[in-house]
């Protein structure tokens, strides 16, 4: 409620700018420095050293999200991360998971539309951190998928397509992201389809392995108690002996949107779930800072935010309505969501549709836009106030080529938008004349 308190009482703004302006100072003087190289066999790695905890977080991330599937073999790239660690030369999944346990370890998948990897989080003392990396080594170089084990992974995946299939926020973002994208890899579901992983093999995913899984097309992100030297000794011992791949071409330019579309889709869900949007921007896209700025005011910034004012609080359609950029290495998706009774869905899209047709053509309020500032930099801080954060930061820098600096650099970026550069932004990126929208739950319409 802190935005509600700042746009009603000009005292309250000046306690905020007082109070970012501190938070600023102590997150720029928290943020310890990113070291960067690559190893022998061309991976690039980001180390920030901090010895605050005996802890040692690291990720190693591929080009291998969802987006690397194809249409005949969706879920093919979830399948081959989840199989890694299923065996490996020497070790059954037990046996894994065993050695883990000993030394109180943590391996878990990280994967998402551009990337695909795994993460690892251990005690720094040298037994416990060396049997962990030596653990997450052969799970990246010597995977061997048994055939029993994959039989039985597919099994739980198609259970678990059966059951999301019946859900309406499923049904909702799957045809939200074929209006969005059409034929393009991105509208691809992560999971796959009930058809697609019935087909698929062992030998599919060995292919797939090889061909995305490559020491140069690897990104290491490690922060914790070890010095610049063990960071390079483990960097090197885990990607020495990946398989070597041509580089992957870069994933198609996401096509316009030449005009709107509506999809009803009749469901027994007491709710309506209901999304608007369009393709939205890259992760280097020079509009980032001052649509992020925008999106705080119109449905990024919690209760207090345009969506939630005109549907929640005005009107009481939905108990939260929100909105979104999720940038990847090409357009991802801008996205408006909220739930509401099926009997209220007309009415709660139309005052989406209005709301942000209004925030288009006019803008944020100056107090609002200085308000989306302060807010935003007060709350940088707890953006990066534990190394699990700054690592998956420290990913995305190191995965999407962003400057080495860019946690240095966000404050001030945020601080240095003008008004008119996030209405001329929104005017010229967003069109509500060219939206997506999927409503699941109400009636079927014409």
């Amino acid at each position: 409620m802190l935005e509600t308190a700042v746009t009603s009482r000009p005292n309250a703004l000046g306690r905020l700018l007082v109070f970012a302006s501190v938070a600023y100072a102590v997150a720029a003087q928290a943020i310890l420095p990113v070291q960067q190289w690559q190893t022998a066999s061309g991976a690039r790695v980001l180390f920030v050293e901090t010895h605050d905890l005996p802890m040692l977080d690291l990720a190693v991330d591929f080009p291998a999200g969802s987006s690397r599937d194809t249409r005949e073999k969706s879920g093919l790239a979830s399948l081959t991360l989840r199989m890694l660690r299923m065996g490996v030369e020497g070790f059954d999944e037990d046996q894994i998971a065993e050695s883990l346990a000993d030394v109180g370890a943590e391996i878990g998948g990280r994967f998402d539309t551009d990337r695909g990897g795994y993460g690892l989080r251990t005690l720094s003392s040298a037994r416990e951190r060396g049997e962990a990396v030596a653990v997450l080594t052969r799970i990246l170089q010597r995977p061997t998928f048994p055939q029993a084990i994959l039989e039985r992974e597919k099994e739980r995946m198609l259970a678990a397509l059966k059951e999301s299939d019946s859900k309406p926020e499923t049904i909702a973002d799957r045809e939200f992201k074929q209006g969005l994208y059409g034929d393009h890899p991105y509208s691809l579901r992560g999971s796959g389809e009930i058809d697609t992983v019935t087909r698929l093999g062992r030998q599919d995913l060995m292919d797939f392995y090889r061909r995305h899984f490559s020491a140069a097309q690897a990104v290491i992100s490690v922060i914790g108690d070890v010095s610049v030297e063990q960071a390079r000794a483990i960097a090197e011992q885990l990607t020495s002996g990946l398989k070597v791949a041509p580089p992957l071409p870069a994933l198609p330019p996401v096509p316009r949107l030449e005009k709107a579309q509506t999809s009803w889709i009749a469901h027994p869900a007491n709710q309506a779930h209901i999304l608007i949007g369009q393709p939205g921007i890259k992760r280097l896209d020079p509009d980032y800072f001052p649509l992020w700025v925008g999106n705080y005011v119109l449905g990024g910034g919690g209760f207090a935010s345009r969506l939630n004012e005109e549907i929640r609080q005005k009107r009481g359609f939905a108990y939260s309505a929100y909105s979104y950029f999720n940038p990847f290495a090409q357009q991802g998706p801008f996205q408006i969501g909220l739930q509401t009774r099926n009997n209220q869905a007309d009415e709660a899209l139309k005052v989406a549709r209005e709301t942000l047709a209004k925030f288009v053509s006019d803008g944020p309020t100056q107090l609002e836009f200085e308000a989306a500032k302060r807010n935003i930099i007060g709350g940088f801080p707890l953006r990066i106030d534990s190394n699990r954060k700054i690592l998956e930061y420290l990913s995305q820098i190191g995965f999407y080529r962003l400057p080495p600096s860019y946690l240095e650099d966000f404050p001030a970026k945020i601080e240095k938008v003008t008004l008119a550069e996030v209405k001329d932004a929104w005017r010229r990126r967003i069109d509500p004349a060219r939206m997506v929208t999927v409503v699941v739950g109400a009636s079927p319409r014409p």
